[in-house]
């Protein structure tokens, strides 16, 4: 399911994988994305890398908290496309009726948790969330290949 300015008509790297619905499957998610970029040719070190293991990070621990459906995994894919210099991350559980807030939450200072989409929101280029067929939502975010702020214009 591809949306926004990942290209649609044309095959693009693609790694997916399933992850059980608990804090090491949320740890593994993000070594898997980290791991999928290397294979792609950008290192760990990479602002890209460091940028999409914090945002799969966040979407995968909240996939954990709040999409979790006893017995389910949640699924994590991504999606490299060097021409529009993005790479697009999935996170995709059970819970079809827990759904993120259309607007990017305000956190009072104090609160002790509620950050994760605030840094999505900052991170990525663009966020957003879908139904899945035929249960759940996909949660997705897509972050700029030389970091936060750096997607090439389209010609």
């Amino acid at each position: 399911m591809l949306t926004g300015t990942i290209a649609q008509d044309r095959e693009l790297p693609t790694a997916t994988a399933q992850f059980p619905s608990s804090p090491h499957g949320a740890r593994l998610a993000r070594r898997f994305a980290v791991r999928s970029l290397e294979g792609w040719g950008h290192p760990p070190a990479s602002d890209v890398s460091c940028t999409l293991a914090l945002v799969v990070g966040e979407l995968a621990a909240n996939a954990v908290r709040h999409g979790r459906v006893p017995g389910r995994d949640f699924g994590l894919r991504l999606v490299l496309d060097e021409t529009a210099g993005l790479v697009r991350a999935e996170v995709a559980d059970a819970a079809a009726d827990k759904r993120p807030p259309l607007a990017t939450p305000v956190v009072p200072p104090e609160g002790e948790s509620g950050r994760g989409l605030l840094l999505v929101d900052v991170l990525a280029e663009r966020w957003g969330w879908e139904p899945r067929e035929p249960v759940g939502k996909t949660v997705w975010a897509e972050c700029a290949l030389g970091g936060p702020g750096t997607v090439r214009e389209e010609v």
